[in-house]
């Protein structure tokens, strides 16, 4: 097995019996990346001599026999709206070209402590809205499994880094399926922590009641490892918990697995169909106990969803005015010309689409008729999911209804784009923790699937994940 084939665990075996150097699987990375990432575009920034230099410290320490932390040596990336200091954030956004983060995020700082070593940032759809990666004011990424293919998105390009063996893990945000559609796209595993687990101080703010920092995997087992890494409380985000839920070693007889009939829709490809069925029978085959469930509010969670979004991203993306930092129209003289000619060439059209979705919602007149509307609708999706949750230890969805689709497929058609996420927004809405896992291919194009649990059970379902992902080694 090549050095950049390695997930998380093996790499730390083979630093630790010192099989190879933490500077020799970085150089492994980078090299990789140097080959493959003009065909993919996974990588908009590769800090090389930094990375570097964090391996080289990480051998130091193995020299002198030091305790090194289970994450020490390993190469990772960062999709690039969460802050790295000294380096540029750019969300993916030409009003952020040229900006440089001052601080770390916290899961960074975390990363850094642990001794995890920072290959660079990556792709996304411009402030992370959308699901192809195909908004980026840079450029879109391909999908490393047919590179006429979308990698999914908002995360697609550290879904397609882990994919294409870039990196051994990344970081990616998630505020309606961002990380587990690209995920189930890319063929990976990735997991959308539950709202507060993991702390959001140094994301560039989307939607704040919606976004989430989480990993992009090889394996569950490696998803484990970074989120006990970055999970926890912190001082600098009020959202943010101290939570520890003990999880005894499940055993997969008896587990109560709910399937909700409004999951299995019209419009869903008969291909996904048949391996989230498959993927259904194999955890009864292995025990477990299937029950089918109702969620009728579902129906209407992608409604709500694209009201409270674009709200949310109207009111965060107001600070982008070409004053404080970022893009500015220097040519118009006049304040009010100067504003408007900053954000017209500043954001792309999705993010423009948003804003004016998002204003118009909150305007005088029409803010009870739409977002408090649409706030009541996800707090009875909420009460659904907890009402169900009663009966069952874990959901089991698809996360996508359709296969990768191609580049330029859907980008004049907006609506069609946002259906992409029909099966994770619900997840958002409520807070909940989902993870996806590969399901099976379906002409060499990855399926995967979802499984949703209560709030800060992420070890649980990963438990039961690893049940699945062990079936198919």
């Amino acid at each position: 097995m090549k050095l950049y084939e390695l997930t998380i665990t093996k790499a730390r075996e083979g630093l630790r019996k010192k099989e190879f150097s933490a500077v020799e699987l970085c150089r492994a990375f980078l090299e990789r990346i140097k080959a493959l990432n003009p065909k993919i575009f996974a990588f908009l920034t590769v800090s090389e001599d930094s990375a570097l230099a964090q391996a080289k410290a990480i051998d130091d320490a193995i020299l002198l026999k030091r305790d090194i932390p289970v994450l020490a040596g390993i190469p990772f990336a960062v999709k690039d709206n969460i802050l790295v200091e000294g380096v540029k954030c750019t969300a993916g956004s030409r009003i952020l070209e040229n900006y440089i983060a001052l601080y770390d995020a916290t899961v960074i700082r975390k990363l850094k402590e642990g001794g995890g070593v920072i290959l660079g940032k990556t792709n996304l759809d411009e402030f992370a809205m959308g699901s192809s990666t195909e908004n980026s004011f840079f450029g879109p990424t391909r999908n490393p499994r047919d590179l006429k293919r979308v990698p999914g998105g908002s995360s697609g390009g550290s879904a397609a880094a882990v994919a294409g063996d870039l990196c051994c893990f990344a970081l990616g945000s998630d505020t309606g399926g961002s990380i587990r559609q690209p995920a189930a796209f890319c063929g990976v595993v990735g997991l959308k922590t539950t709202y507060g687990a993991v702390s959001r101080y140094g994301l560039i703010a989307f939607a704040s009641s919606l976004d989430q920092i989480g990993p992009l995997t090889k394996t569950v087992e490696d998803a484990k490892i970074v989120f006990r890494a970055i999970k926890g409380k912190d001082p600098l985000d009020s959202t943010s918990l101290n939570f520890k839920i003990e999880i005894p070693e499940l055993k997969i007889r008896g587990l109560k697995i709910g399937i909700p009939k409004e999951y299995f829709i019209e419009g869903i490809d008969r291909e996904v169909e048949r391996i989230i069925n498959k993927t259904i029978n194999t955890y009864k085959k292995l025990g477990a106990e299937i029950i089918e469930v109702s969620l009728p509010h579902t129906e209407y969670a992608l409604a709500a969803y694209y009201i409270i979004n674009p709200s949310e991203a109207s009111t965060n993306l107001a600070r982008y005015d070409g004053i404080k930092y970022g893009f500015s129209d220097k040519e118009k003289v006049d304040l009010m010309r100067f504003y408007l000619g900053t954000r017209q060439q500043g954001f792309g059209s999705e993010v423009k689409r948003r804003i004016m979705l998002g204003t118009y919602a909150l305007s005088a007149g029409y803010y009870d008729a739409y977002y408090l509307r649409a706030q009541k609708v996800r707090a009875l999706i909420k009460q659904e999911l907890d009402k169900v949750f009663q009966k069952i230890d874990v959901l089991l969805t698809p996360t996508t209804p359709t296969l990768p689709f191609k580049l330029g497929e859907k980008v004049t058609d907006p609506l069609s784009m946002y259906l992409s996420d029909i099966f994770t927004i619900a997840v958002n809405l409520a807070g909940l923790p989902a993870v996806s896992l590969p399901a099976g291919e379906v002409k060499k194009l990855p399926v995967g699937f979802q499984l949703i649990g209560k709030p800060f059970e992420e070890e649980k379902i990963l438990q039961i994940a690893q049940f699945f992902e062990q079936t198919q080694q």
